[in-house]
């Protein structure tokens, strides 16, 4: 959401953990317009799109949150959903029933002139927003809209132009002055000023906070969304629309999906402070050395020409899902992935060089797959925001375009970080020697997991020469020889 900083904009904000506790001093600032009354119960609808805010537990609404009108209050869902004695365990005959007590009637649409209209438009015009739609969002929201853009910052202490910034920051759209803001969007508005003034964050790092928050769960709520309607082409019971179901369905997966949000945010947290705790150097925290991995599905391009989108869609989601599963196996990290390619980190050269390879044999076991080609460089890397860039990021993606097909190519900084960590030998005629010398002293011989083959020296865009190396996984026959 954008907003100049004379108030002709619009923002709002996530708030943590759906409180629904009004923040202190909430209450309409000199000049706002009333809260809606029971004579217009109906949030008035902006223009643009639907204002963001915390979502909220269908039970912990503020009173007059949007379905004062619809009849006695839910009950919070069908009973028996988590497969009552007697049941299969689906809940789905649940909602079945749940959902036709509860379904939208849309019916025929308000007239014009009946409506409630948005704050600062003429009296007359027609509203833009879908009913349904609304009382989706009054639903997710937890509450009604209630401020506008210049209210919102004004009540929560803020100056326009930083409030600006967040809510750019945050990717929300533009919806000028309408009223379309909820107490959630000032309390999220005052916490993250408040810890600009406090000087827990600096102003730049709190927008950097926004925007990196607002990006992932744009992201993460366009995913469930695709995947809540793909699971309801088929609906419930003959005759019911996917728009009849939306509501219900949604008022049951909220409370569930927003609990289990946080407990996987606080997984991740805590194992990215403990992989940060254990770097001695404080520089090193934010430019560190790397083994950093692009792994890429060879003729993509080509093959999908040739695919139904759904084939394709299924193709990248088996092959994003393998990738994760590996990497996160393996003691790795998945830092993005961009369909055709997946790019990995690992803090050990060790753990990038299985994971590549595994990925390359789990891959080439499967028909339904492209080939793969895997390219690895190490060295200094620098993140901001959960990404990784930097020369060493460029040098592995420059590997993997010149990489055979189902094959791993390898800088020189890997090959010789292998070595240094007893991974792989220098070369095997070294191992050979180091065989003999240890069954002549009666020691194990060394347990090498890695094979490094020196490649022709080549040109890399961008990077000079370089000397790539072809990685692969030794053999026990390897030893013997």
């Amino acid at each position: 959401m954008t907003v100049d900083d004379t108030g002709s904009g619009a923002g709002g904000s996530a708030s943590p953990g759906g409180e629904r506790r009004a923040p202190e001093g909430a209450g309409d600032p000199a000049g706002t317009p009333p809260a809606p009354n029971d004579a217009d119960p109906d949030p008035a609808p902006g223009p643009g799109a639907a204002a963001p805010g915390g979502p909220g537990r269908p039970e912990d609404r503020s009173e007059g949150s949007g379905d004062s009108d619809d009849g006695p209050e839910d009950p919070g869902g069908p009973e028996g959903l988590d497969g009552p004695e007697g049941s299969d365990g689906s809940g789905r005959e649940h909602l079945v029933e749940w959902t036709q007590d509860r379904a939208v009637d849309r019916g025929e649409p308000e007239r014009a002139d009946h409506a409630p209209s948005v704050p600062g438009a003429p009296r007359d015009e027609p509203p833009e927003d879908d009913p349904l739609a609304l009382r989706l969002e009054t639903l997710i929201l937890g509450a009604e809209r209630r401020y506008t853009p210049f209210q919102a910052a004004r009540t929560a202490g803020v100056s326009m132009e930083l409030a600006s910034r967040f809510w750019r920051a945050m990717g929300f759209a533009d919806i000028n002055q309408a009223k379309a803001l909820t107490e959630a969007d000032v309390l999220a508005l005052r916490r993250l000023a408040g810890l600009v003034e406090a000087g827990l964050l600096s102003e730049a790092m709190a927008v950097q906070v926004a925007r990196s928050t607002g990006q992932t769960t744009a992201r993460l709520a366009e995913w469930q969304i695709d995947s809540f309607l793909e699971g309801l082409t088929e609906p419930p019971e003959p005759g019911m629309t996917r728009t009849e179901v939306t509501y219900p369905l949604m008022e049951l997966l909220l409370p569930e999906l927003e609990e289990f949000l946080v407990y996987v945010w606080r997984r991740q947290l805590a194992a990215a402070t403990g992989r940060v705790v254990q770097v001695s150097d404080d520089e090193e925290m934010v430019d560190r050395r790397l083994a950093i991995g692009f792994a890429d599905l060879v003729g993509f391009t080509r093959l999908t020409r040739r695919m139904e989108e759904e084939e394709v869609g299924e193709l990248v989601e088996a092959f994003e899902t393998t990738s994760a599963d590996l990497v996160a196996a393996r003691g790795g990290r998945l830092v993005k992935t961009l369909g055709d390619e997946v790019l990995f980190a690992a803090d050990d050269a060790g753990v990038a060089a299985e994971i590549a390879l595994r990925l390359i044999e789990t891959l080439s076991g499967d028909e339904t797959m492209p080939e793969l080609r895997v390219g690895i460089a190490f060295g200094t890397v620098a993140t901001r925001m959960g990404d990784v860039f930097g020369t060493t990021v460029n040098l592995a993606s420059r590997l993997t375009s010149i990489a055979p097909r189902d094959a791993v190519l390898v800088d020189s900084a890997f090959a010789e970080e292998l070595v240094r960590t007893g991974e792989a030998p220098v070369s095997e005629t070294a191992a050979a020697e180091e065989t003999d010398r240890a069954a002549k002293e009666g020691d194990p011989p060394p347990a090498y997991r890695f094979a490094l083959q020196p490649m022709w020296q080549r040109p890399v865009r961008g990077l000079g020469v370089v000397e790539p190396w072809l990685l692969t996984r030794r053999t026990p026959k390897a030893d013997e020889d």
